[in-house]
């Protein structure tokens, strides 16, 4: 299936880094959360992107157009540097289409302006392109297919922490740590129909206003998952997904045993 990637949002809550890098493109670890999320879903067979750009979208452009697959992978070298052998592979076998979509622009009019690439695939997947996860996405098609309906995302638990505070008269008496443990929220990693631009209409949002519509036609689907997922919203976030992965805990990086066979 051909994977809708929305690459456009301005990041506010990433800069100062944003003002010369665009979210996607922040790396986690050695390489870009863009590139991690890529890698995912070519792990399950789903090669052919649709890249919707936006802010600082020739960045993107410039990642892949200059991208060596020799600095990552095993690689001969001969005739005295001329000819390259490379062992294996991160992007060869990858499609990518680089569509801009516009600055400030919804996500719901992002998917609209790439309608043309998927118009011909009956069911086509998505995502918001700032979340990372070990979900077997498999399970997740399953499910949508079986439902039958227009729609489906994924529902997560968020690592949300926070310090309850209780107090007299000024007076803190008490403060705990608590979690919203009981809480799920939408964590993208869609599934859609085509139908789906059926329920978009000019200028909407994708959750605000086309997600309600669904939601009153029981079109819209959602597949619980209670493994990791973690999304790119601050700094803390990047340090915790660094932090994994240079403990070697990063558990979306499903390929990896795949690329050691």
């Amino acid at each position: 299936m051909k994977v809708v990637l929305f690459c456009g949002g301005l990041g506010l809550r990433m800069h100062p880094t944003t003002e010369t890098l665009p979210k996607p493109l922040i790396p986690i670890g050695e390489k870009p959360i863009l590139w991690h999320l890529m890698k995912y879903y070519a792990h399950f067979g789903h090669k052919d992107f649709i890249l919707c750009l936006g802010y600082k979208g020739e960045e993107i452009k410039k990642f892949f157009l200059n991208y060596d697959e020799c600095l990552s992978n095993d690689f001969i070298l001969t005739e005295g540097g001329k000819k390259k052998q490379l062992l294996k592979s991160d992007i060869e076998d990858w499609k990518i289409t680089f569509v801009e979509t516009g600055l400030n622009v919804d996500i719901g009019q992002r998917l609209k302006a790439v309608k043309k690439y998927v118009e011909s695939e009956e069911t086509f997947l998505a995502n918001y392109s700032d979340g990372l996860t070990d979900l077997p996405l498999t399970k997740e098609i399953d499910f949508f297919n079986k439902h039958d309906k227009t729609a489906c995302l994924l529902s997560v638990k968020p690592f949300y922490v926070f310090h309850v505070v209780s107090a007299d008269n000024g007076y803190v008496t008490s403060i705990c740590q608590m979690t919203q443990s009981n809480m799920r929220i939408n964590g993208g990693y869609f599934v859609f129909k085509n139908k789906i631009f059926d329920v978009i209409k000019e200028g909407e949002d994708l959750v605000n206003e086309p997600f309600q519509r669904l939601i009153k036609q029981r079109e819209l689907m959602a597949f619980e998952y209670d493994g990791f997922w973690a999304s790119l919203d601050t700094y803390k976030d990047k340090q915790r997904l660094d932090d994994l992965v240079l403990k070697n805990n990063a558990s979306w990086q499903l390929w990896k045993n795949h690329d050691q066979t």
